[in-house]
């Protein structure tokens, strides 16, 4: 808990930050802008009010993704920082729109621009301001994995891309007389569009899931498999509630030896290292027992083992069991998600089992690629 009100903490004396630094830069280039009359400058300043705008919903998003879990959203508001990510995007992509079509006017009835020293200065001095504050909040959003920080970081270090090409055609200007105003407003425009756009595209996909760092995912397995009695870890899935915040399961793979009692006890010690090393809740602890006392299974495993991983894009076998009793065999078997006919081939690897032990009832599932 005191992790996260930290987080919050950080995230927010970062936002009033960057929207102190951008309403400063707004007020001086909108005044330089006008009294230039220069269409870029005064798109510039416009962009800044939006990057304040970015940074005030960044502080509500995280303010309300702080709250407490309650009866209705029992695993907490977390999600809601992609939901800010997002408005701030459309922001970003609205501010584009609107600075495209205001250039555009600009092309159709130009007005003659009258830059000054301190007009220069001003746009020099944002430049700089704009790549500092940018690469710091950039910086923190990273280091606290705040979507809507970094989005707002990547944003400011842009402006200063944009600010500098404004400062170019001045120059450019002053030189030759030669004004590219109003073609650079619709230069930045699009510039501004494009940047939105992928920002919202990426956080749309966040909010659908996306694939679980296979990092972290293979630290989580190795954690688990630390644990006496413990063969493997697998089908670990993971359900993100928010930056950092994961609920899952797993299946372990353990003998068929231990009670009731023992398995308790090692699910137990399994959630609690997980949470303790990872921050991640394992909600879900399922079994794969393993023929401990029987050669013979062994004999088959190694065998089915060898027929299966010889198919191009199997990817893993685990959970193999033999009911001698009950004549069965069952495993799961990972199929990779980049063949087009995934069901044709587990079909396939079916069949090869069945030839290879016609005598044996088969359970197989084929599992999906989820985490690595």
């Amino acid at each position: 808990m005191a992790k996260e009100v930290s987080r919050d903490k950080i995230i927010i004396r970062t936002s009033i930050i960057g929207i102190l630094a951008n309403i400063f830069l707004a007020a001086f280039k909108a005044g330089v802008g006008i009294l230039s009359h220069s269409i870029a400058i005064v798109l510039d300043a416009v962009n800044n009010l939006s990057d304040a705008m970015s940074s005030v919903i960044t502080i509500v998003g995280t303010k309300l993704a702080g709250k407490q879990p309650d009866k209705k959203h029992p695993l907490g508001y977390g999600r809601i920082e992609y939901l800010s990510a997002t408005i701030i995007s459309l922001i970003v992509l609205y501010a584009g729109i609107t600075s495209f079509v205001e250039s555009i006017k600009k092309i159709l009835q130009p007005e003659k621009a009258d830059y000054g020293t301190i007009t220069l200065v001003i746009v020099a001095v944002a430049v700089v301001v704009k790549l500092i504050l940018g690469r710091y909040v950039k910086g923190i959003g990273e280091e606290v994995k705040s979507d809507s920080l970094i989005a707002s970081g990547s944003d400011a270090m842009l402006d200063s891309i944009i600010s500098a090409s404004t400062l170019v055609a001045a120059l450019i200007y002053l030189g030759t007389g030669i004004s590219l105003e109003a073609w650079l407003g619709a230069l930045i425009s699009v510039i501004i569009m494009k940047s939105g756009f992928e920002m919202l595209r990426d956080t749309i996909s966040q909010i659908l899931g996306e694939r679980v760092s296979g990092k972290f995912t293979k630290e989580i397995k190795a954690t688990i498999c630390t644990l006496p009695n413990i063969s493997g870890a697998y089908d670990l899935i993971l359900h993100n509630y928010g930056p950092d915040r994961y609920v899952g399961s797993v299946h372990i793979e353990i003998p068929d030896t231990l009670t009731a009692r023992e398995i308790d006890e090692l699910m137990r010690d399994v959630q609690h290292l997980v949470y303790e090393k990872h921050g991640v809740i394992l909600e879900g602890i399922s079994i794969y027992s393993v023929n401990s006392r029987d050669d013979k299974a062994q004999e088959m495993l190694t065998e089915i083992r060898h027929l299966v991983m010889s198919h191009d894009h199997v990817l893993q076998m685990h959970g193999f069991y033999v009911h001698e009793k009950e004549k069965y065999i069952g495993f799961d078997v990972i199929i990779d998600f980049g063949l087009k006919d995934r069901q044709a081939l587990f079909e396939h690897i079916e069949n090869d089992v069945h030839k290879m032990y016609p005598e044996y009832e088969l359970r197989l599932n084929m599992d999906a690629d989820i985490t690595d």
